[in-house]
């Protein structure tokens, strides 16, 4: 539909993640036509992706349909398309090469996996920043078990039985105190395997694992760890991953781990959309916005969450590409966008935009049963407060009553008994049948066997 048809101004806001509904609901009062356009229908709450990865939630448990989450808002819509290339000049979006004009844009894709120029590596280690990544992940470790309780060779079953996890940031750390978990709770459920004989190795290239929390914090995260059995091995940097494992360099010379299962979660970079702006990136593909969220030279055009780089001006680093910077950077935006609209629509000036702060309003990390540590401001816990802690801020921020009465509900059960419900192996994800040779026709069941055509 083009500006002249249109008797509202468009805002358009690409990506349906928590930047993108910030900046909707922001601009719910505003007299304007409001579309959130996303290549998937649901909001994902991925701050608990990798409980669905590790069994002990289901997808439903951690996304909402977009079009129920807005269905209440008048003045906005939903289109499920993929957004191919952004033409600023003519203030167009491509939807698969549909043009759709727009008189406002925040761009709020977020983030995708980075392998760092080895892509050939997601087919043996996969990430986790989707649905159906971590269902792959849940998939393939669930798989393991049952490979090696069927394995006879012992260097096969350890392989099997070993899990490497590459990235010690919150994600790493979380899934590795998971399985640690787990491997304990399904022992009783194998008769050929002790799955607590299972190897759960994290690696990282840097010092200490979370780097984003204080070092004491980190320390305490890192004995907690290994108080579950996980080995954390620092300083180890990857330099090729196949479907056996991987290598690795680490301070004392080149390692090689034998694992079935790699799990990267050492990094992420922007999505791809920032390339066809044709401005200035970082070299994680986040589009370099002024002091509030523009892209430099197009005021009309706002970039939140994962794809902004955006200096914090107290900090003097890049705002953390975490839930609620992407939270404060969607309203923001829309906040402004409203304003400015209002403004219009009443023939005054604008007001100034002013500049975007963020406010870090602080960190959390869970590593298991009664094990976590948690950061606000100059605020330090560590143990069962901060796993309360933790649980409750991760509830209270889910999108739906039943949502978070369910989530309660599991995790409350998990608590008291160790047991994930959610141990399915389906589809395509199936161990292979192993392949019949096809019958003698000399043999008859249950007779006796037919005698030799003569020659």
């Amino acid at each position: 539909m083009s500006k002249q048809t249109r008797e509202r101004p468009r805002v358009a806001i690409v990506g349906g993640g928590f930047g993108g509904l910030a900046a909707a609901k922001a601009l719910k009062h505003a007299d304007a036509e409001v579309a959130i356009i996303d290549r998937d229908n649901h909001h994902l709450f991925q701050p608990l992706l990798y409980q669905v990865a590790t069994a002990a939630l289901s997808p439903g448990n951690i996304a909402a349909p977009i079009r129920k989450i807005v269905r209440r808002q008048a003045n906005c819509e939903v289109i499920m398309a993929s957004v191919t290339s952004v033409d600023l000049e003519s203030q167009t979006i491509y939807l698969e090469d549909e043009p759709y004009s727009y008189d406002y844009l925040v761009l709020a894709t977020g983030a995708e996996t980075n392998y760092f120029g080895n892509e050939d590596w997601a087919n043996h280690a996969p990430g986790m920043k989707t649905i159906d990544e971590a269902i792959n992940v849940r998939a393939r470790f669930l798989l393991a078990f049952e490979q090696a309780e069927l394995e006879q060779d012992a260097d096969a079953q350890r392989a099997a039985l070993t899990f490497a996890i590459v990235g010690a940031g919150p994600t790493g750390v979380e899934t590795a105190g998971a399985l640690a978990e787990i491997v304990e709770s399904v022992r009783k459920d194998f008769r050929h395997i002790d799955t607590t004989t299972s190897r759960i190795i994290l690696l990282d290239y840097a010092n200490r694992i979370l780097l984003a929390f204080d070092p004491k914090l980190s320390a305490k995260a890192q004995k907690q760890l290994e108080s579950l059995g996980v080995t954390v091995m620092l300083g180890a940097r990857v330099t090729e991953v196949d479907d056996k494992g991987l290598t690795a360099e680490t301070p004392d010379g080149e390692i090689r781990i034998d694992a079935n299962n790699v799990i990267w979660a050492a990094g992420v970079k922007a999505t791809p959309i920032g390339g066809t702006l044709g401005v200035e990136l970082d070299r994680s593909g986040r589009v370099m916005v002024e002091d509030d969220l523009t892209v430099p030279g197009h005021p009309n055009v706002f970039v939140v969450g994962d794809l902004a780089h955006r200096v914090d001006p107290k900090t003097g680093k890049p705002v953390p590409g975490v839930a609620q910077g992407a939270l404060q950077m969607g309203h923001f935006a829309g906040k402004k966008i409203a304003e400015e609209l209002r403004a219009a629509s009443i023939g005054v000036p604008p007001p100034s935009r002013g500049v975007f702060v963020y406010n870090d309003r602080g960190e959390m990390a869970i590593i298991g049963r009664n094990r976590a540590i948690a950061q606000i401001r100059k605020l330090r816990f560590s143990g069962y407060f901060a796993f309360l802690l933790w649980a409750f801020i991760h509830i209270l921020f889910l999108i739906g009553f039943r949502r978070k009465l369910t989530v309660f509900t599991e995790w409350i059960w998990q608590y008291f008994f160790g047991t994930r419900g959610v141990r399915l192996i389906t589809g395509r994800n199936r161990l292979p049948r192993p392949v019949k040779p096809p019958p003698d026709p000399r043999i008859s069941r249950g007779r006796p066997a037919l005698p030799a055509a003569p020659s």
